[in-house]
């Protein structure tokens, strides 16, 4: 059942399952051209859900909006598809670049989220006159300039590479009739409200405006309240909550023997498409080498990837040549692969709304899916911190009704695999040595006095200057040889030879 309440400036979602579509209402309902339509049937949507039956009428209406909903909820579409409809009346055939002015901008905080939104317009705009491309760095810039050149309606890009092509004048911006920024919180924690704000200062002010974020913190409606007018909010209930078809389990496991468990998860389980999470970018490097190692077919994209290799890496693993993908949370943002499985986080994130999104990628459109997560005892702050978010708290603790989100579970036939040097595992009496105790015992070893049967006699006997084997005659004569030889002198030039 969904229940939406409106409100003044406000309209707020309810509903049990954030993703799932409402099945008495249909995009026809909407008014949507017939293009649109066959598009939305050629992809298998009928009915919309509940962010899109929210917002996309009022965008149909002008107005400026601020969604709250979290990823998988559908939002791209409550936002491209009212975009591509008001901008249908601008549509045209020809093939001059002037009839093609950049009429729609979206900025995205990565590159993956940039190409998948790109995806998603490409598809519900295919029968339509419009064009659309996508502009994101760690490519080469002269293809993104030359489409630019050839004249589109919409362009999708992060906000760095978007500036590069203003500065390149291959891109012209005075034509923008509609704003959109998708993962605004994101772009604010990685640093691009400098950016953003050259890009909005760069647009007409008569234009709409819509901002779709997680959550509406301080740093956000300030941001809002800059290029918004007078806009409309809409919030998903339950904005930070986890679906319920998405089981969270939680092993403890110890900080060294992390990658080993993993492997185990996969291995005990025969998981075929996976996606693990690292807090860093040499974390998932050296997890997707360790997988390789022990017949796994693994890869990682991160930041320090180019884009040519995360995408391909991401295309591998869509079509199954990949079993397991290991990923950041900037390089994981906007992967939609399709009834994945199960998700696993080798590190509890650092900020606790990205554990939302990262097991968001599994569970996605009503489907059931498994999120595992490992965490060791330094990593108790996170968790909590997770809990409080998520709600509800975690299996074994006593006292409150709250049913748990998440349930820590023993890891039933784990073992860590301990790789320990020879000289390290001597046991005395039973007991391993530590290697204090060895490098003592060495010590001890060297300042022992040495065994005296090893020891040559000849060194010990005192020092006697060697006894001379010419016969006296002879030595007399070779001293006195000696005497009568005058040294011989020499000069040397500089540069030159010496001259005797």
């Amino acid at each position: 059942m969904t229940q939406i309440k409106s409100e003044p400036n406000l309209i707020s979602v309810t509903t049990l399952l954030d993703a799932e579509p409402i099945a008495d209402v249909c995009f026809a309902d909407f008014g949507l051209s017939e293009d649109i339509l066959r598009a939305l049937g050629d992809q298998g949507y009928v009915h919309p859900t509940p962010i899109q039956a929210a917002a996309i009428p009022m965008v149909l209406k002008g107005r400026d909006v601020m969604g709250a909903a979290q990823t998988g909820t559908g939002k791209t579409a409550g936002f491209s598809l009212p975009m591509i409809q008001l901008l249908l009346a601008h549509a045209s055939t020809s093939a001059s670049p002037a009839r093609h002015p950049v009429r729609a901008l979206i900025l995205t905080p990565t590159r993956e989220l940039a190409d998948q939104v790109a995806e998603n317009i490409k598809a519900y705009s295919k029968y339509t006159a419009l064009r659309s491309v996508v502009v994101f760095g760690g490519v080469d810039i002269a293809p993104q300039i030359g489409a630019l050149r050839t004249g589109v309606e919409i362009v999708i890009a992060t906000p760095g590479r978007l500036l590069d092509h203003v500065q390149q004048k291959s891109v012209n911006l005075s034509q923008v009739q509609m704003l959109v920024m998708d993962e605004a919180d994101r772009m604010l924690d990685m640093g691009f409200l400098p950016d953003l704000q050259r890009i909005i200062n760069l647009l007409p002010k008569s234009r709409q405006s819509l901002m779709f974020s997680a959550t509406f913190s301080h740093e956000i409606k300030k941001l809002a309240a800059t290029f918004l007018r007078n806009p409309l909010t809409i919030e998903v209930a339950r904005s930070n909550a986890t679906a319920d078809n998405v089981t969270q389990v939680l092993y403890q496991i110890a900080e060294e023997d992390k990658r080993e468990a993993v492997s185990f998860i996969i291995r005990e389980r025969n998981l075929k498409q996976v996606i693990v999470f690292s807090n860093t970018k040499i974390g998932a490097s050296r997890l997707a080498v360790h997988l390789v190692k022990t017949g796994v077919k693994a890869s990682a994209i991160h930041g320090d990837k180019s884009q040519a290799e995360r995408m391909a890496a991401l295309e591998a693993f869509k079509h199954g040549e990949i079993e397991v993908l290991v990923a950041t949370d900037v390089a994981a943002r906007g992967l939609d692969i399709a009834e994945l499985p199960c998700v696993i986080n080798i590190d509890l994130p650092y900020n606790a709304e990205d554990y939302v999104h990262r097991i968001g990628r599994t569970g996605r459109a009503g489907a059931k899916g498994d999120a595992i997560s490992l965490f060791s005892e330094k990593d108790e702050r996170l968790l909590n911190d997770i809990e409080k978010l998520i709600g509800g708290g975690s299996a074994g603790k006593e006292g409150g009704q709250k049913q748990p989100k998440i349930v820590r579970l023993h890891l039933a036939g784990f073992v860590a695999q301990k790789l320990v040097e020879p000289q390290r595992a001597r046991s005395s009496e039973g007991r391993n040595l530590s290697s204090g105790d060895v490098r003592n015992n060495r010590r001890a070893a060297f300042r022992s006095d040495p065994s005296p049967s090893r020891i040559d006699p000849w060194f010990l006997q005192p020092y006697q200057p060697a006894q001379s084997t010419l016969p006296p005659d002879e030595k007399s004569s070779a001293n006195s040889s000696k005497a009568s030889q005058k040294p011989v002198r020499r000069a040397a030039l500089l540069g030159g030879h010496i001259k005797s």
